[in-house]
């Protein structure tokens, strides 16, 4: 799966980009060698310039490659008068979209200052910083070393204490170093599922962010102690399960997901919690509309949720055991779409009772 990395923040335009597209000039080329000159004297304003031509240019990122190791001295060289914010802006923007780049920014020494960045009481530098370890962290080569730098620690207090931006950017990161295996038990060791749950909640139900921090969640569920934890936190069934509803449909796959790996692991033990927040008019939609996966996994999870320990006889009729007992069965031939909607009104129907308790419940978190 693709890493995700962050737009380049915004800047200002530039008079070298009038250039842009068309052939290169002997001109252009001194006038940018002339620039990375300036970088290394160690003028602040030669840096911004970088930042300024690098924002939207892949051809500059080229370019101006050049100009990673004199910025990366400046970054770490803590001088005054904005230097070290100049550089770090101009590193990340180097750095979007150019594999080469992020290489050769952490090899040039980027990462300790980074590191130390992401510890700032500035808001705004921590920010930046978070934003330029998502963005190299997007390289496979790169992501064994932020490993390995102590970066995850530092992003989930990042994830609980920084400013929205650096939070979105921070679960996008720590997402990136998740796809190491390796690294989700020491992700969990850092107490991270409680700020995701918070940015589920407060969070687009729709977005990128949404998604990725539903990803996370499906992985960090496969830990015991990322159960327990989720569970232990008022309204974290819940909060997996609003996403269920109301996601993008990459979301949805990744919510049905992280439910399916709990009532796998022990569903004596999860199959209540998932069925008392009213998982499964969703889970019903999803055998219908969902992504091939979303199908999937919506089926496997149902038939966990059906299956009784009780002998049939023992049921009432119409309960809602009795309904979701049918589900695999029924929802197999071609007009799969339209027995969903059928079962569904059926079972508005029949758990009303239900469906109250689940919105008092919500209610009680808004």
């Amino acid at each position: 799966m693709e890493s995700p990395e962050p737009m380049s923040p915004s800047s200002s335009s530039s008079g070298y980009r009038q250039q842009h597209g068309a052939a290169e000039r002997p001109s252009e080329t001194a006038a940018l060698r002339a620039l990375v000159d300036r970088v290394r004297g160690g003028e602040v304003e030669a840096a911004r310039e970088v930042r300024r031509l690098t924002r939207a240019s892949a051809r500059h990122r080229r370019k101006l490659a050049a100009a990673v190791e004199p910025l990366v001295a400046m970054l770490r060289s803590g001088a005054p008068d904005g230097a070290g914010e100049a550089a770090l802006l101009a590193l990340l923007n180097l750095a979007v979209r150019d594999e080469r780049n992020k290489i050769k920014i952490l090899d040039a020494g980027a990462l300790e200052p980074l590191l130390d960045y992401l510890q700032s009481s500035d808001l705004n530098l921590q920010e930046y910083a978070t934003a330029a370890i998502l963005t190299l962290s997007a390289s496979s080569t790169n992501k064994p070393i932020i490993s390995a730098s102590g970066a995850i620690p530092l992003l989930v207090k990042v994830l609980k204490e920084g400013n929205p931006q650096a939070k979105n950017d921070a679960v996008l990161a720590l997402y990136n170093l998740s796809t190491i295996a390796d690294n989700l038990q020491t992700i969990l060791s850092v107490q991270p599922i409680p700020p995701l749950l918070e940015l589920l909640r407060c969070g687009k139900r729709s977005s990128k962010t949404t998604d990725k921090c539903c990803a996370l969640l499906e992985s960090l569920l496969a830990f015991d102690h990322g159960r327990v934890a989720l569970t232990s936190e008022e309204g974290g069934v819940l909060t997996i399960v609003e996403v269920l509803e109301e996601g993008s449909l990459q979301g949805r796959e990744h919510a049905v997901g992280a439910l399916l790996t709990m009532c796998e692991s022990d569903r004596s033990k999860y199959r209540d919690p998932i069925l008392n927040e009213g998982a499964i008019p969703s889970l019903l939609e999803l055998t219908a509309h969902g992504t091939p996966k979303s199908r999937v996994k919506a089926h496997a999870l149902l038939d966990l949720l059906r299956n009784s320990p009780y002998s049939r006889s023992k049921l009432q009729p119409n309960t809602l055991e009795n309904i979701v007992s049918n589900i695999a069965s029924q929802i197999d031939g071609e007009d799969r779409g339209g027995k969903a909607k059928k079962m569904l009104a059926e079972m508005v129907k029949v758990s009303m009772e239900q469906s109250l308790r689940h919105l008092q419940r919500r209610a009680s978190f808004a």
